[in-house]
């Protein structure tokens, strides 16, 4: 067997990999994507996985059928493959935990609700939670007083926009949040806190409580439509249920919320570069492209194991082994991008694997982008002058599992001077159901998303 290439002495890192600098992991990246594309590791959690953190090696990876993500077959056949997790394997029913055909039905089942010409159908309503989160931030009083961009901006707006799609009522929407907030904080030590553990159960009866009520009082929201297929003709179980909008909620606004933190982050820390995104709104798109490739919110796939042995690259990696690819390594791979370690939200050589590649490409790519282009416009026009509260050295990516989600605890800014808001749309509460265009299931021409 051909073994992942060495340098003379092993990073220690590649011992406990997930348990590197969260802050700033970028230079280990690129020590071990120097040493090699493919390596043997030992993850934080004592599981032995295989890391891909070549561009070209990734992108093979996450497009190779062989490479299963069939969570519970994993477990079946060794405990060794993979850590449960909280809420644990009972709601890892969803698209990301298998393989086809279970994985094409679930995903066709909430294809359509973010669909490109459904996405569109949105703008005026997240230019509205918006201007109206916008709107909350300049009221509170001097603008070069300190407030937290994460807790006043980039979670309460992707969060509200998938509680409304989802049909989560909006009184419980804090609750949902706050527990959502404790569960994806990262612990030490094989076993989670209870405040985890509580918040984990919270809220899974949350959501097998929101089943029910849909079944009971049916609305213009996604559960619903899930719901209907399930009792019309069987097209998911409770599990599936379940699962699925656990999985829609963490993955419809957490990435999102790391996104546009993220994002801010690095536009603030390239002045020049942000001055010219304020002068020219235009250049908003290919910022946040480059934000995805520069600072992934997602830095490590979600998990994967090999079915049979699989060559990666130069490197043969055994059957039943997981497999974790460094999404964030790969996209500042100097083999596949001019300076790749420099951000320039004019990058010619443009292209990232941020979201994916392959059939899991990620479902929700028209919302992320459409809500971060919306997000960033507004925010950059409407407070020119914001520039970061604290030195960046003190900034703590504290959010986030550890490996395959990593997301600011706060973001400190001085706001400066608020010039009007961007868009003339009325500023509303957030709170009215959203447009029943809006909705899936369903069939449309326009509703796959995938690459």
């Amino acid at each position: 067997m051909t073994t992942a290439p060495t340098t003379s002495v092993r990073h220690p890192a590649l011992d406990a990999w997930g348990d590197h600098d969260r802050d700033d992991p970028f230079p280990l990246f690129a020590q071990v994507r120097a040493a090699g594309p493919v390596h043997e590791v030992t993850l934080a959690d004592g599981h032995p996985a295989w890391l891909v953190v070549g561009h070209e090696q990734a992108r093979a990876a996450l497009n190779d059928p062989r490479l299963s993500k069939d969570m519970h077959a994993a477990l079946a056949h060794s405990g060794e493959v993979v850590a449960e997790g909280l809420p644990g394997p009972a709601l890892a029913h969803h698209m990301l935990a298998l393989d086809p055909p279970d994985h094409t039905r679930l995903r066709q089942m909430a294809m359509p609700a973010f669909s490109r010409r459904r996405v569109a159908g949105l703008e005026a309503r997240v230019q509205s939670i918006v201007e109206h989160l916008l709107d909350g931030l300049a009221a509170r009083g001097d603008p070069d007083r300190p407030v937290d961009l994460v807790a006043g901006f980039a979670f309460p707006l992707p969060f509200t926009v998938i509680s409304q799609l989802l049909g989560v009522l909006e009184r419980d929407r804090a609750d949902l949040g706050s527990w959502f907030r404790t569960l994806l904080t990262p612990y030490a030590g094989p076993q989670p806190p209870t405040a985890a553990v509580t918040a984990s159960r919270r809220i899974v009866d949350y959501l097998t409580a929101l089943l029910e009520l849909k079944r009971a009082a049916p609305g213009e929201d996604l559960v619903t439509d899930l719901v209907v297929a399930a009792d019309r003709d069987g097209a998911l179980t409770e599990q599936e249920m379940l699962s699925t909008i656990f999985q829609l909620v963490v993955a419809g606004h957490d990435t999102t919320t790391s996104l546009i933190g993220n994002g801010t982050v690095a536009l603030l820390r390239h002045p020049e570069q942000r001055d010219a995104l304020v002068a020219d709104p235009d250049l908003v798109p290919r910022a946040i492209e480059e934000c995805l490739r520069f600072d992934a919110p997602v830095p490590h796939s979600t998990f994967r194991y090999t079915t049979e042995e699989v060559r990666i690259g130069d490197v043969e990696v055994p059957a039943y082994a997981q497999v974790i690819v460094s999404l964030a390594a790969a996209n500042r791979d100097p083999a596949r991008y001019c300076d790749a370690e420099s951000f320039d939200i004019r990058r010619p050589d443009g292209g990232h694997l941020a979201l994916g590649h392959g059939i899991h490409f990620c479902l929700g790519a028209p919302l992320a982008r459409m809500e971060a282009r919306i997000a960033f416009t507004a925010l950059h026009s409407r407070f020119p002058a914001m520039r970061l509260a604290v030195d960046p050295a003190e900034l703590r990516w504290g959010h986030g599992d550890g490996l395959v989600l990593r997301g600011l605890s706060e973001l400190p800014v001085r706001l400066g001077p608020s010039t009007a808001p961007s868009s003339p749309t009325p500023t509303a509460i957030p709170g009215t159901p959203l447009p029943h265009a809006a909705r899936g299931p369903g069939t449309h021409p326009d509703s796959n998303p995938e690459r």
